[in-house]
């Protein structure tokens, strides 16, 4: 495996008395699409907030290019930009059109206009003809792309997507996950929490299974979707694959 871009060593994250991650090793390369898949409650949202330190993680590290950027007193703003991360809820400012919405970060936190990257994003996902609409005024899809295209905006090197597509009709969902396809082409780092695995088996470069708050099993799509070795993790591939 190349060097790793992300390397998490020994994650643990509680709320209280209960253990949402319970040690998690895990490494990343440039360029590489990882799928976390498990049942609701598995840890995998928490995991992703700890990445990108949304969430300060209680025990273990998270090396980001070698280094500890969960180090306590580490100013996170360079971080969180170096780390873009998307949410189920597409948390769309109600009062700003679709392009204000994405400028707003690229002004205020890179002090640079950002308007040509802005129009090139919007184009480049087909949303060009959506630009000066307001949030009311585009479908779940529409908006979950907006959302997306306002975390490219900030040029991150990894993007994380916490269940994308878990809000949407599911005649809405292709259009996201198209998304998601042109930007593995493009070979952005990616973590997905996702429970479209028809996808994940398309296109992830390695699928991770999590349960109680533990990486189960991973390993490519091929293995983890025809011949999982743990039998947790067959027994939750039979509930959503059947």
């Amino acid at each position: 495996m190349p060097e790793a871009k992300l390397a998490l060593r020994g994650v643990q994250k509680s709320f209280g008395d209960n253990q949402v991650l319970c040690g998690i090793d895990m490494e990343v390369a440039s360029g590489e699409m990882v799928c976390l898949i498990g049942a609701s409650g598995s840890g995998k949202s928490t995991l992703l907030r700890c990445i990108n330190q949304l969430e300060p993680i209680d025990d273990g590290s998270v090396w980001l290019d070698g280094v500890d950027i969960s180090e306590p007193g580490l100013d996170l703003g360079p971080v969180r930009r170096r780390i873009g991360i998307v949410f189920q809820s597409y948390n769309l400012f109600p009062h700003m059109s679709a392009l204000d919405n994405v400028l707003l970060a690229p002004r205020r936190v890179l002090r640079e206009p950002g308007q040509d990257r802005a129009q090139a994003l919007f184009e480049r996902f087909g949303l060009s003809q959506h630009m000066h609409k307001y949030p009311d005024q585009l479908s779940g899809g529409q908006q979950q792309r907006v959302a997306v295209i306002r975390a490219l905006a900030m040029r991150p090197e990894i993007m994380l997507f916490d269940e994308i597509t878990a809000a949407l009709d599911p005649e809405l969902v292709g259009e996201v996950l198209n998304v998601l396809r042109q930007l593995r082409g493009e070979g952005m780092t990616m973590i997905l929490a996702t429970h479209e695995m028809g996808f994940a088996r398309e296109l992830a470069d390695r699928v991770c299974f999590m349960d109680a708050g533990v990486i189960l099993e991973e390993g490519p799509p091929a293995q983890i979707f025809s011949k999982p070795q743990v039998p947790r993790t067959q027994a939750f591939l039979r509930t959503v694959l059947r």
